[in-house]
């Protein structure tokens, strides 16, 4: 459409009949009309008809006239495939606070029309990314059903709800009620485990719709489906994260609950000394001990703790100097395992991340320039 540039810019998902829907959004409060937009739709109706989503440009901190404009975009493609707006979801990736290019997407919507050949998701994927890497695709069956995702961001990342935006597409058939129940089950513990940068997105939105097509299946199947694409995709995410080249996973074991053991993992996954060890190649286990240690809860007793680095413990028991030779190849590794039990109780949390590396300071040093 010729939002920034030439490259693609515009995802339309479509289906012939109304889908069931269940959506996340973040909880920023520099929230975009995007996320405005769409809320009030599901709000009005669990159902969906098309999920659009506009690359390079992040529609937020706009005013009236973004808001506006969110709008009339989901007016047009509702022209477009035959539908009310409120059937469209529309979601917003990129530059914060630069208004939309209305004449290039009035033209490009104006001429949209079905029957939409691709069907393909790697097109889809391509056409919502900003500074990914590559696209990101996910698939999973559960019985007669297939469940299909996308997503992209790999800077301001860490949701809170879900820059971050992902689709999932599959044609089972679910009432609204229990599919909103399983994908906000679901989303807790994959997207909402991932964290970048400690920064929540403005645009942050995860979207499931189900046809129906594949009729009724069982639940229990579909949600470990749902929970096979989403976490496949977090963990693409948190190793695309600008300027990575490790993903590193945060696992807490033995604590007091699971929320307690998010706290520890997130504290963890996001401490820069922590992720930038990591990338040095550095196996100082005293950063995630300081790491831990910023979580003030009273039962948390260094004493009790142990930390590993994959399956090398450090701490309380040292680890010998040729294990830490060892160690220093293992952290060369694609992907790093980070463990601390913390001997209270039964809680566990994983959370995914990645290095931080000069990569990212310059991605973001010259993002709009």
């Amino acid at each position: 459409m010729g939002v920034k540039d030439d490259t693609n810019d515009l995802m339309v998902l479509h289906c012939d009949t109304a889908a069931t829907t269940a959506a996340v959004f973040t909880q920023s409060r520099f929230a975009g009309p995007s996320i405005h937009v769409s809320r009030q739709h599901l709000d009005a109706s669990p159902t969906a008809r098309a999920v659009a989503i506009i690359s390079k440009n992040a529609n937020v901190a706009t005013g009236e006239t973004g808001d506006a404009n969110a709008k009339e975009i989901t007016e047009l493609i509702a022209t477009a495939i035959g539908a009310d707006s409120t059937d469209i979801v529309i979601g917003s990736t990129g530059v914060i606070g630069v208004q939309y290019p209305m004449d290039n997407i009035r033209s490009h919507l104006t001429q949209l029309q079905l029957p939409f050949t691709e069907r393909s998701a790697e097109p889809a994927a391509a056409a919502i990314m900003t500074t990914d890497t590559h696209p990101k695709i996910a698939a999973a069956t559960a019985e007669s059903a297939t469940v299909v995702g996308i997503a992209k961001g790999v800077g301001m990342i860490e949701p809170d709800m879900a820059t971050m935006i992902a689709v999932i597409a599959t044609d089972a058939e679910i009432s609204p009620d229990n599919l909103n129940q399983i994908f906000r089950r679901v989303v807790n513990y994959t997207f909402n485990a991932l964290s970048v940068d400690t920064d929540t997105s403005t645009s942050d939105m995860a979207v499931v719709l189900a046809s129906g097509q594949a009729g009724p299946v069982d639940e229990t199947q579909l949600e470990a489906a749902l929970s096979e694409v989403c976490l496949n995709l977090t963990r693409q995410l948190a190793a695309d994260g600008e300027g990575a080249e490790t993903l590193v996973v945060v696992n807490v074991t033995s604590a007091r609950d699971e929320q307690q053991a998010r706290q520890v993992a997130k504290a963890i996954v996001n401490s820069p000394l922590v992720k930038t060890a990591i990338h040095g190649r550095d196996p100082n286990w005293g950063r995630v001990a300081m790491a831990i240690g910023k979580i003030n809860d009273a039962d948390i007793d260094q004493n009790n703790v142990t930390i590993k680095f994959g399956n090398q413990e450090v701490y309380p028991n040292p680890a010998t100097p040729a294990a830490l030779n060892e160690l220093e190849t293992y952290l060369a590794s694609d992907e790093v395992h980070i463990t601390a039990d913390l001997d209270i109780a039964d809680g566990s949390f994983t959370a995914y991340g990645c290095d931080l590396t000069a990569g990212y300071v310059r991605i973001n040093a010259d993002y709009t320039t």
